[in-house]
């Protein structure tokens, strides 16, 4: 059976499943922060560090990667600025959420509004860039799934210090 070239998954399919696992570690988070067991605390904070870890991953390969693949490809590059720009804004929470000393309603503030902007960024993406992308003439965004899986797991393997 022939297979199309839509069903073979590409970069956009491989970050829409990074967007789709930090989705659900945010929505674990929130549970979280109805909790009222001890160990809430000390969940919350792991589940903050993964979180990070997941989204500072998803950022470099998308910078590194995807963007400058995809700012050749297309005219139009406002929402590559766009994306840059609220990458900036999410990196800048993280920095806040990894430093925090203590896991306080401020904390929960800083990791809930994380996830709101990682929300929008992901519909944008998802919506129109993605669409842009699988539009555009000359991106092979099959072989582009492939380097960005290479760079996610060499990124993966450095932040948690395995060799895998």
């Amino acid at each position: 059976m022939p297979t199309t070239k839509r069903a073979e998954p590409d970069a956009c399919s491989l970050l829409d499943a990074d967007h789709r696992k930090v989705k659900k570690l945010f929505k674990a988070y929130d549970e979280l922060t109805k909790s009222k067991a001890a160990s809430a605390p000390r969940k919350k904070r792991e589940l903050a560090n993964e979180i990070c870890m997941e989204l500072t991953v998803h950022a470099r390969i998308e910078e590194e990667i995807f963007y400058p693949a995809l700012r050749e490809a297309i005219k139009e590059t406002d929402l590559l600025d766009e994306a840059e720009v609220e990458h900036a804004s999410a990196k800048d929470l993280i920095a806040q959420i990894e430093e925090a000393e203590d896991v306080d309603d401020m904390f929960d503030a800083k990791v809930i509004v994380l996830g709101e902007y990682i929300d929008h960024h992901v519909k944008e993406e998802r919506n129109e860039m993605f669409v842009k992308a699988r539009a555009a003439r000359g991106l092979d965004l099959v072989a582009l799934r492939e380097q960005l899986e290479t760079r996610k797991e060499e990124l993966m393997a450095e932040v948690t210090g395995s060799t895998a």
